[in-house]
């Protein structure tokens, strides 16, 4: 069984511990720091610690002031809140002038659980990837997310990282390289590919070892920065296994499987499915209920998997 960590608790270790290493790291949060984990640079560094209270946009707006001073700025509230209340702030003030504004979301996806529709944020990869100038990551499971918060602080220009609530299994490598707009594959497989992005890359490698028992050989391509996507390795993919099959915790409409599918028609086009929310908000539930309610689940990338598979050579 792999180690069981929540992004949103890597993150909050990888913050106190860059704040131990660049006095120049300042984090904002909107009340939410007990929940972001922000509270725990928060206890080490008060005097770098801001409480914005609930007001988002202007969070976010003052971050970018910080960023001009030569700061480095970490904002983190749910994703919910940093897409859909900060977006003019978000597009103004620091995506247009490419300000060094790190923004961290959590709670991200369906698997917020039983806050229901109204807080599960479907739409922010499409949304922050429409933006010029921002960087989306998603990371897998804990280890890639303490890489990728590193990489973020270090990278110049506004970033958004998309994290979740709930913990999920370890699936990267902890001494696996990291860099921002690099895939990796977690498994080789000569049928198909399954492309994925966030938690969704667990659900896959368990589905790759069911269609394994099938004789289906099945991929699977991690993508944990989905802009600027890594279109190296999904060339390859398309290429070598002649089929695709996105997979994310997201609208279809957007996302990952938008970017793939766009990538893929332009340069390689063959057999694609997107597996995501099929165009609707979330409800409320626990997130293992809402996995499978929304066909997220392993038995249903496997079944998208045979579906692009018959649909080779056709």
């Amino acid at each position: 069984m792999s180690t069981m960590i929540a992004t949103r608790d890597a993150y909050g270790q990888t913050l106190a511990e860059l704040g131990e290493e660049n006095s120049s790291i300042v984090v904002l949060d909107a009340d939410l720091s007990g929940s972001t984990k922000t509270s725990t640079f928060a206890k080490k560094f008060p005097e770098r610690f801001f409480n914005m209270g609930i007001a988002e946009a202007n969070m976010v707006g003052t971050a970018a002031g910080l960023a001009a001073a030569g700061k480095i700025p970490f904002v983190s509230t749910f994703a919910i809140f940093a897409v859909g209340r900060a977006w003019e702030q978000v597009r103004q003030s620091a995506a247009y002038p490419k300000a060094n504004v790190k923004i961290v979301a959590t709670h991200g996806g369906i698997t917020v659980g039983e806050d229901g529709g109204s807080h599960q944020s479907v739409e922010d990869i499409a949304i922050m990837r429409a933006v010029p100038n921002m960087t989306v990551i998603v990371p897998a499971d804990g280890p890639e997310t303490a890489k990728a918060i590193r990489a973020a602080a270090a990278y110049k220009g506004p970033v958004y990282v998309r994290l979740g609530r709930n913990k999920v299994p370890t699936v990267t490598a902890a001494d696996a390289p990291f860099e921002i707009g690099k895939g990796v594959q977690l498994a080789d497989g000569t049928d198909l590919t399954f492309v994925t992005t966030g938690l969704m890359t667990a659900q896959a490698l368990a589905a790759a070892e069911t269609l394994k028992g099938e004789g289906i050989s099945a991929r699977v391509v991690h993508l944990a920065t989905v802009k600027p996507l890594d279109g190296d390795i999904l060339l390859k993919a398309a290429r070598e296994t002649g089929a695709i099959v996105t997979a994310e915790e997201h609208s279809i409409v957007g996302g990952l499987g938008g970017a793939v599918a766009e990538f893929l028609a332009e340069n390689s086009p063959v057999p694609l499915k997107r597996v995501g929310i099929n165009d609707r908000f979330g409800t409320s539930g626990k997130a293992e209920e809402l996995l499978k309610y929304f066909g997220l689940m392993p038995i249903d990338l496997v079944e998208a998997a045979r579906g692009v598979v018959a649909r080779k050579g056709k």
